[in-house]
């Protein structure tokens, strides 16, 4: 890995903001890796909007330090903006123009070479399979196409990175895969996404690393695997046929839980989860009790969400890189 890769393309130390008496970000650390998707997951009002903003220079930072392609953001706020593109929430599109419209107005703005311009629209206007509707107006566009050209417009002078708040809100399954694939695709050409989402398939999918974001603080950060090995190795669920048996796989089966209102038994998975299913199946022989049914769970990022978040007083950051 050369000088340049190790350099992260987000640097950020004890990032703070607030707004009056209520503090949106405490303090935050964050480092994304040049050519990587980071993924910033959090609930509603964690602050991941407001942590994109302040980055992308929309708005200031109360405290911290923060370096973006290597330049300073207090120091050298236009560099930045040269070196990022942003895809917020909402599409900003002009619903007027047609989308060759849109894509070439902001050409213009950029001041980009006609020729090279030309060139790059088209090439984009393919990528997000939008060449059929390219001389339509707006206002005939579904909502996935507007997402699709609003991306479309961030990506037209090839940033080195790029920040996409909550890209895929709204969108249906198809439409977001498709969105997917396009992060993919741009991410393989070199190009750092520093995205926030509420999707975790989102963040499972694309992201190399991921810090969870809530009350203002990192609750977490590692890979996927790593946050989810946090939570444990998974867990087994057996399902019996009335209340009696239910009891008495209890009283079979050490550290099995009731599922509330249901006929289920839950116990916890060892790493070695076949040794795990052979033990709780001859603990159930012995007993003489015969489950109707016997499924493994994994643990999956809305686990590490549900135990990281909406707590207080319970974090502590993970993985070190």
């Amino acid at each position: 890995m050369n000088d340049t890769q190790d350099v992260p393309a987000v640097w950020v130390r004890g990032l703070r903001k607030s707004y009056g008496a209520k503090e949106v970000l405490a303090g935050i650390d964050l480092d994304a890796a040049a050519g990587s998707v980071f993924a910033l997951l959090g609930p509603n009002g964690a602050g991941k909007t407001t942590a994109v903003h302040i980055l992308s220079t929309l708005i200031q930072a109360d405290e911290g330090q923060v370096r973006i392609a290597g330049h300073d953001l207090r120091k050298e706020p236009n560099a930045i903006r040269s070196a990022i593109g942003l895809t917020g929430q909402f599409a900003a599109v002009d619903r007027l123009l047609t989308g060759e419209e849109n894509l070439r107005l902001i050409a213009k703005l950029r001041h980009l070479d006609r020729t090279a311009a030309r060139r790059r629209i088209d090439a984009l206007l393919e990528l997000f399979e939008l060449g059929d509707a390219a001389k339509k107006p707006l206002h005939t566009y579904s909502g996935g196409m507007r997402r699709k050209l609003d991306l479309a417009l961030t990506l037209l002078d090839q940033p080195p990175i790029i920040f996409l708040d909550e890209p895929t809100t709204g969108l249906d399954p198809r439409s977001r895969q498709a969105m997917w694939d396009i992060v993919r695709d741009v991410v393989a050409q070199g190009t750092t996404v520093f995205l926030t989402t509420q999707y975790l398939e989102e963040a499972d999918r694309l992201a190399d690393w991921i810090a969870v974001l809530d009350g203002g603080t990192i609750a977490a950060e590692g890979t996927a695997d790593q946050l989810k090995a946090r939570i444990g190795s998974g867990r087994i669920e057996l399902r019996f046929p009335d209340t009696g048996t239910l009891d008495a796989a209890i009283r079979a089966v050490p550290r099995s839980t009731r599922g509330e209102g249901t006929l289920t038994l839950t116990v916890p998975m060892e790493a070695t989860g076949t040794h795990s299913i052979r033990t709780v199946l001859d603990q159930l022989d012995r007993a003489r009790i015969e489950p109707l049914a016997l499924s493994v769970q994994t643990p999956n990022l809305d686990d590490v969400f549900l135990a990281l978040t909406g707590t207080t007083g319970k974090k502590e950051r993970s993985v070190t890189r």
